[in-house]
């Protein structure tokens, strides 16, 4: 499994699970946990879900499905900013531990800005740090200018990423953001890397899996994994789709390939405003 560095030094996968819709549907429930343990039986040990997911369903999936191999897991959850305070990032925090099963989260994230100044919420992330729960701290769905604002702020010089959506459909972070998180040494999570599936049905992107034998998706995840610093966190709730994002790490795309994929999805020429979904 490749891997990147945190600017603590600590390294972690590049292509990890995401759990986003993941424990809505408790018919589904027995094969999500299968296919997030067959997962960490591939190597992809680092697993994204967050409080808002499914209001807390998402965790308690996950939670099941690391249990006991805990140790295997890089673990990443996220506060909602209604709860950003720092009483409420805390008492957040120690209801997803709850939910989790766990004692500890490895990266805690701010899911998005709201009204609660940075230096709060990071003031939070401290504590939390020196009781042992939380090990890293970040934020997700941050522009260049709230990234600025953060670094500006007591404690800010310790966020250790920032998970925006990225894939070939939004570019706008290759401007500004990703080069300048690439100079700092501060990876990016890419969410959605498929853009919840709408990526495969491109026929550019069909073409350029047939060259590899490929899936369209496979092609779309290599995509995003080919940038340094960057983590993809695509979702997977059956065995062969976790199987076939594993695969995405050995495609290797040529010069064609990515010019023909700069043609069909053009690079950004000037500032865009961060896309969510």
């Amino acid at each position: 499994m490749r891997k990147t560095k945190l600017p603590s030094g600590e390294a972690v996968p590049v292509l990890g699970q995401g759990t986003w819709y993941m424990g809505d549907e408790p018919h589904r429930r027995a094969e999500e946990i299968a296919t997030l343990r067959l997962g960490l039986d591939l190597g992809l040990s680092l697993i994204d879900t967050a409080e808002m997911y499914g209001d807390g369903a998402s965790e308690k999936l996950v939670g099941e499905a690391i249990a006991g191999r805990r140790d295997e897991v890089f673990l990443v959850s996220k506060v909602l900013p209604g709860n950003a305070t720092r009483s409420g990032t805390i008492a957040a925090c120690e209801r997803s531990l709850k939910r989790l099963g766990t004692d500890r989260i490895d990266l805690y994230l701010l899911h998005w800005r709201g009204r609660t100044p940075f230096a709060e919420t990071i003031a939070a992330f401290e504590a939390l740090q020196d009781s042992g729960k939380i090990r890293h701290w970040g934020v997700s769905n941050m522009d260049v200018g709230d990234m600025q604002e953060i670094a500006r702020a007591p404690g800010g010089d310790a966020m250790a990423t920032d998970q925006v959506l990225y894939n070939l459909m939004r570019r706008g972070i290759e401007y500004d953001l990703l080069p300048q998180a690439q100079a700092r040494g501060l990876p990016l999570m890419a969410y959605s890397p498929i853009e919840q599936g709408r990526l495969t049905e491109y026929p550019e992107v069909e073409e350029i899996a047939d060259r590899h034998g490929a899936t369209p998706a496979q092609i779309a995840l290599a995509w995003v994994l080919r940038q340094q610093g960057v983590i993809a966190i695509p979702k997977a709730s059956t065995f062969s789709h976790v199987q076939e994002n594993r695969a995405a790490l050995e495609i290797k795309l040529t010069e064609q390939d990515l010019a023909e994929l700069d043609e069909a999805f053009p690079p950004p020429n000037g500032p865009e405003s961060l896309e969510m979904l």
